[in-house]
């Protein structure tokens, strides 16, 4: 992304955050593209009977990102991650609306072993990684951020890298750790 749009998209978010609301229109043209990138990158893993959209994904994320108006973003960095967990949730929702309505609520314990990174995960292991997660977020929520962009969004490390601010070096190191963090936390829970 150029650095002009970059201050563009800053200068918007922070228009909207002083209540303009003409803002937030100036806003979609210039994040829809990446934002349905992401959207189609994290939809491309699921599985195929998914009835999520990456279309409609996007939409929603948007929505609850600039619908409330009580947002407050600092920089492009801050919206974006908020787009990332905005999507998190919305799938981690989805999955367990569907899950209560095929599965009567029974959960199934998963072996990270067998996840890589933005693979198919069925709506047991989604919501496995996400409890898992939220716990990461309490100890290391550096770490957690990188989770939410590679696995939820499907970013490769540089972009998490970049869109994080770190180094990729320091990115690859955090992903091997929250990893290894995860695995255990479900491991412990069985």
């Amino acid at each position: 992304m150029s650095t002009t749009k970059s201050i563009d998209i800053t200068r918007i978010l922070h228009d909207i955050e002083s209540g303009d609301e003409q803002a937030s229109e100036q806003l979609l043209p210039l994040v829809y593209k990446e934002l349905r990138q992401q959207a189609a990158r994290q939809m491309a893993k699921e599985n195929s009977n998914h009835t999520l959209q990456p279309t409609a994904l996007v939409h929603e994320a948007y929505l609850r990102l600039v619908g409330g108006g009580e947002q407050q973003w600092e920089n492009r960095r801050h919206f974006f991650s908020a787009a990332a967990e905005a999507m998190r949730r919305i799938l981690v929702e989805n999955a367990r609306r569907k899950q209560r309505i095929r599965h009567g609520g029974e959960w199934q314990r998963v072996d990270l072993n067998g996840l890589d990174v933005a693979v198919t995960a069925n709506d047991d292991q989604l919501i496995l990684v996400n409890e898992a997660l939220a716990k990461l977020e309490e100890e290391d929520p550096e770490s957690a951020e990188l989770i939410k962009l590679r696995f939820f969004v499907g970013l490769p490390n540089v972009q998490a890298a970049k869109i994080l601010n770190m180094s990729e070096r320091t990115a690859k190191r955090n992903w091997a750790y929250a990893r290894a963090w995860l695995f255990e936390e479900i491991s412990r829970n069985r």
